[in-house]
């Protein structure tokens, strides 16, 4: 992991897991969804700062590959890297992982929107501002 990164601690719980003991499938997004919120927090913007703004982010796009199972009890860390930001879209890689072993990555594109509309719209200047700093570190 390098230093641009930002990465949270995870542990998992027996509900995270199917009945062999392994994680399924669809909660390493939940933990990816984490990652991207405490982020997001970590930079200044919470719940409180989106809501106040009318604004929501939403996941247009991920892609995701597995790469080795984590299970039950496991402590995990999950990871945010910006790769690209516009006007109206964040492009992120995450990953997570157990110690040093990566277990899933992937490519997620968040589209900011309106709450009303749900529709499109571009990011406040100072939040972008501050997520293209954040992409240079």
């Amino acid at each position: 992991m390098s230093a641009a990164e930002f990465s949270i601690k995870l542990r998992v719980y027996i509900e995270d897991t199917d009945a062999g003991g392994i994680v399924y499938y669809v909660n390493y997004l939940k933990f990816m969804e984490r990652a991207r919120t405490e982020f997001m927090r970590a930079l200044g913007f919470g719940k409180a700062y989106i809501f106040n703004h009318n604004l929501m982010f939403v996941v247009r796009d991920v892609g995701i590959r597995y790469h080795r199972p984590a299970r039950l009890d496991d402590e995990l860390s999950a990871t945010v890297r910006l790769v690209e930001v516009r006007g109206a879209t964040l492009l992120m890689q995450q990953e997570v992982y157990r110690e040093d072993e990566l277990l899933a990555s992937a490519l997620v594109t968040i589209a900011c929107v309106d709450r009303a509309g749900v529709r499109p719209r571009r990011l406040p200047k100072d939040m972008l501002d501050i997520l293209r700093s954040a992409q240079g570190c």
